[in-house]
């Protein structure tokens, strides 16, 4: 699915206006929104890719606030995604001892 704009923040057709221009926008519907979360989380994955360690924690930040958005498209609220992620990290572990697996013998 090819999609003309982008998703933006809810505040940023009111900057728009603060800066004296009127923006094109409209609400998209949930399947379009749906889409447009996952090419959202996309482009902010690759901003941090592309981060140093000064922009690396606004981007992180994006990351997580369309995580939160797609989390609670889904039905999940912040609680619950937490909730998740710790019973992960209690059975799998997380990722701060920096293992790199490479197969097996």
């Amino acid at each position: 699915m090819l999609l003309e704009g982008k998703l933006v923040r809810d505040r940023i057709p009111e900057i728009i206006r603060e800066d004296g221009f009127e923006p094109q926008v409209y609400v998209a519907e949930p399947a379009e929104y749906r889409a447009r979360l996952h090419a959202k989380l996309t482009e902010e994955v690759l901003e941090v890719q592309e981060a140093d360690a000064t922009t690396a924690p606004d981007e992180l930040a994006d990351v997580l606030e369309v995580v939160y958005a797609l989390a609670a498209d889904y039905g999940i609220d912040h609680q619950q995604l937490e909730k998740i992620r710790q019973d992960k990290a209690d059975q799998r572990g997380g990722f701060a001892d920096r293992i790199v697996w490479t197969g097996n013998r």
